[in-house]
């Protein structure tokens, strides 16, 4: 979008901040919601808000494999946004499984800043032809490698990669070409930092164990 006195590129309206606490409204009304059930709330969205709502619990402190669980879903959908998929498909144990209001809230308080700052830097429509269809394909493989990185249980190994992804699917869903190429980047440095940490933990192991 852009002024029409201008010409400029106009600023993000919120729209992911917007989604994260329309959610969280969501889950107090119903008590708990499906990970199907959240992802459908964005309809023709839904790809890139996909990545965007699997990867932030990882930066939660919600009890259980909660990385493990997330990265395996974002994983799956990292093969569908290669193919060209427009929409999301979650297997049964994935999509039936639910997220209390407890923790969909908590999830919303604990990320919603870092989204927000995102959002701050974003102009709408920007380098546009870097977030249609075909450019999404190629997006496929640094998601996926992402969705490796959280699901390792790799101590503050989580951070860099979802924040990678929170700035890659705020730019597709914004459909800000630049912000998209900046999560790109960020993607490559945080699987660099992955393989150093778990080279990193395998080599303090192998002396332990000598």
């Amino acid at each position: 979008m852009e002024d029409q006195r201008t010409g400029e590129k106009l600023a993000s309206q919120g729209v992911a901040s917007s989604a994260l606490f329309a959610i969280a409204e969501l889950a107090r009304e119903r008590g708990s919601l499906s990970l199907g059930e959240v992802i459908a709330t964005m309809g023709p969205a839904g790809m890139a808000f996909a990545i965007l709502i699997l990867a932030l619990p990882a930066l939660t402190p919600v009890p259980g494999p909660i990385g493990l669980v997330f990265g395996s879903a974002l994983a799956v959908v990292a093969a569908q946004i290669a193919i060209g998929r427009k929409s999301v498909w979650l297997p049964g144990f994935l999509k039936h499984r639910r997220l209390s209001s407890n923790v969909l809230e908590l999830i919303v308080k604990h990320t919603a800043p870092h989204v927000s700052r995102v959002e701050r830097l974003v102009r709408v429509d920007r380098m546009k032809f870097l977030t249609g269809p075909s450019a999404q394909i190629l997006i496929g493989l640094p998601v996926l490698m992402m969705a490796i990185a959280i699901a390792l249980p790799i101590p503050l190994g989580n951070f860099l990669p979802v924040i990678s992804l929170v700035v890659l699917a705020i730019g597709l869903m914004e459909k800000d070409g630049l912000i998209t190429l900046v999560g790109v980047v960020l993607s490559i440095v945080a699987a660099s930092v992955t393989v150093f940490l778990i080279y990193g933990a395998a080599s303090v192991a192998g002396n332990v164990a000598r």
